[in-house]
């Protein structure tokens, strides 16, 4: 617990840190948030290798061990990122986030995984690593939604300050979907040629969302290549194609694991 516990109070300092910084627009100057948010990083992954050191049958990949990986990865970029330019609001709900997260997988115990072979661990990772690329960027949606929508309403709000500029903000929208699309075309490629059975009853509908969130997300990046498609438009198809993906992944999840009680 003590690792646990010590990683949420690390997620939460560099928040408050963050919350400081941006009320006195000084995201730019400082960080010394970076440092809390390092070591909760460190500590966050640290727990899950201990945990997965004393699992039995591999890496635990359950819902609430699957949800606290993709807090990780999301905290992680978001660190990442925040120490090399002005992406560091993103922090102030990557980092509480995380913390929830990683304290409902303490709570909620750890179960044991089936035997994995190198394959199928390959495809979970991806899939886990893509997920946490994209919920960034349904972050990044829903800030240029915000900034978007105050500054057609001219309302100069303070947290305005902290985010960068539109078209910054919409330029590392479009860059992180592409990374994260890459992703979720190898998680798919991975699925097809390693997953036996791939369209088996409980694994069809987390196939076809996921086909589906692939060409939602495919779609948007042509749109902005073919048509210039910006501002709303372009959060609304981020957010309507993460719902997609967090539906085939964590919400056949849920009612397989929490409601229909099968691991």
């Amino acid at each position: 617990m003590t690792i646990v516990l010590i990683a949420v109070l690390c997620y939460l300092a560099a928040t408050a840190l963050l919350v400081r910084a941006a009320a006195q627009s000084a995201l730019d100057t400082r960080r010394g948030w970076l440092w809390p948010a390092l070591a909760a990083v460190v500590l966050h992954g640290g727990y899950h290798l201990l945990v997965a050191w004393r699992t039995v049958g591999g890496p635990d990949m359950h819902f609430y061990s699957a949800l606290s990986l993709v807090s990780l990865g999301m905290a992680a970029l978001t660190t990442l990122a925040g120490a090399r330019g002005r992406m560091a609001a993103l922090g102030v709900v990557a980092f509480p986030l995380s913390a929830v997260l990683l304290l409902a997988y303490h709570q909620h115990g750890h179960l044991p995984s089936a035997g994995l072979d190198w394959r199928l661990q390959l495809h979970a990772w991806l899939a886990l690593l893509a997920y946490a690329t994209l919920a960034i960027a349904a972050l990044l949606a829903v800030m240029l939604w915000a900034q978007e929508r105050a500054l057609r309403r001219r309302q100069f709000h303070v947290w305005l300050r902290a985010l960068p500029p539109l078209t910054e903000l919409e330029d590392l929208l479009f860059r992180t979907i592409a990374v994260g699309f890459a992703l979720l075309t190898a998680t798919l490629l991975t699925g097809v040629l390693f997953v036996e059975n791939l369209l088996a009853q409980h694994l069809v509908h987390k196939t076809v969302l996921s086909v589906l969130s692939w060409l939602a997300f495919g779609a948007l990046l042509v749109g902005r290549w073919r048509y210039g498609w910006r501002g709303s438009k372009a959060a609304g198809w981020t957010l309507f194609a993460m719902a997609l993906l967090l539906m085939a992944f964590f919400g056949s999840k849920f009612v397989l694991e929490l409601v229909l009680r099968r691991a």
